[in-house]
């Protein structure tokens, strides 16, 4: 198939569209992967005999390898065909859950989670690619909110429906079948994602290199903005579950609700502002001003809201966390818009990967050649 043209109205295609809701989906799946092991973590630790220092290290385990081999998906993505990197990866993340079910030891869980990261770190170096390839600017809020209502969704049911399924069946079942039902995911991403144009080795050499970028203090904003709002996340993803059990004291029933509602108000949210922020810049204000404030009034609140749930009675906890969720809507639909605009099509695997990106490009048609960043020194406005 040849690659779907990038319009410059706001209205998304059909073809588009499809693709979209794929995407959507996929990031469902792969973060009800990452969280049914802090859901089932209770379970799991009293039938394997865990210790807390043991149980710390495998809900850690998983962002050993994501971290590191998000570089080499970022250089992957960009110099081979994005649709069949990420299928690999799909498949990969999808038969380590299935296989999470089937294991006895802890070395063995540990293992798989290792194995897990591997398999998702190639899901948001393909998202940057195609965001940066298919969709512009003005579309780029919405397509991001998708990915990041799927993000939230994902936790949302997962810690929902997986905790009560989990509660009635077990965790070794609904690890396994959950796994394999993720693989069904494959057939309808081999049918509707179409080549994407901007790979190859020419391609590779086009934009700045890493050395380049890493001078410029707006890649370190980007880096440091994408730690924290990924602290907050995970910290919610990996820990909130087995916090509201053990120290506040929630029942697995009560856990699963509040959990998963704390997420659903981010899935809400970031749909909502991710609309806002695309009609905000096609209203005329400028791309960088739109996704810088979106990013700061949502972090900021993440912090205020988080920090109010350690020392808030019970029924305030529940309040802040609701809201904790709501403003993580504003970072989420934002945040890695930023890196697909600056980095183009040519390199967004490889600086998302890298979670680095230069400052506002000022057109979306304009050539990302080193030369042209280079040579264009006023587009160095950057996010700080």
């Amino acid at each position: 198939m040849a690659p779907i043209p990038t319009s410059s109205t706001q209205k998304v295609s059909p073809a588009l569209v499809r693709v979209l809701i794929l995407l959507g989906l996929s990031v469902f799946i792969n973060y009800i992967d990452r969280a049914n092991l802090s859901v089932a973590a209770p379970l799991v630790r009293n039938e394997l005999g865990l210790s807390a220092s043991q149980l710390g290290v495998l809900l850690s385990a998983f962002f050993w390898t994501y971290a590191c081999t998000q570089l080499l998906a970022g250089w992957l993505v960009d110099r081979l065909e994005v649709k069949w990197v990420f299928a690999i990866g799909s498949f990969v993340w999808s038969a380590a859950t299935a296989f999470t079910g089937m294991l006895h030891a802890f070395t063995a869980l540990l293992a798989i989670q290792v194995v897990l990261g591997i398999g998702e770190s190639v899901a948001y170096p393909a998202y940057a690619k195609i965001f940066a390839s298919h969709f512009v600017e003005s579309q780029r809020g919405l397509a991001n909110s998708v990915v990041g209502a799927g993000q939230a969704l994902g936790p949302a049911l997962g810690i929902l429906f997986g905790g009560a399924l989990v509660a009635r069946f077990g965790w070794r079942p609904f690890f396994i079948g959950l796994g394999l039902i993720s693989l069904l995911w494959l057939l309808p991403w081999f049918r509707w994602m179409p080549r994407t144009a901007s790979h190859g080795v020419l391609h590779m050499k086009q934009g700045p290199a890493l050395s380049e970028i890493v001078r410029q203090r707006s890649s370190w904003g980007t880096w440091i903005g994408h730690f924290c709002s990924n602290y907050f996340l995970y910290f919610l993803l990996t820990w909130l579950p087995f916090y509201l059990v053990s120290e506040r004291h929630f029942s697995v029933g009560g856990m699963a609700k509040v959990g998963g509602s704390t997420f659903l108000m981010a899935a809400l949210s970031t749909l909502i502002c991710g609309r806002l922020s695309d009609r905000w810049i096609s209203a005329g204000a400028s791309a960088t001003r739109v996704r810088k404030t979106f990013m700061g009034v949502g972090m900021i609140c993440n912090g205020l809201f988080l920090a109010g749930c350690a020392v808030a009675p019970q029924n305030v906890l529940v309040v802040l966390l609701l809201l904790a969720g709501a403003s993580f809507g504003l970072v989420s639909s934002n945040m890695c818009a930023i890196s697909q605009t600056l980095a183009g099509p040519y390199a967004a695997g490889r600086w998302m990967g890298r979670r680095t990106s230069l400052p506002t490009c000022r057109e979306q048609s304009r050539p990302h050649s080193r030369a042209f960043w280079l040579s264009e020194p006023d587009i160095f406005i950057g996010l700080f």
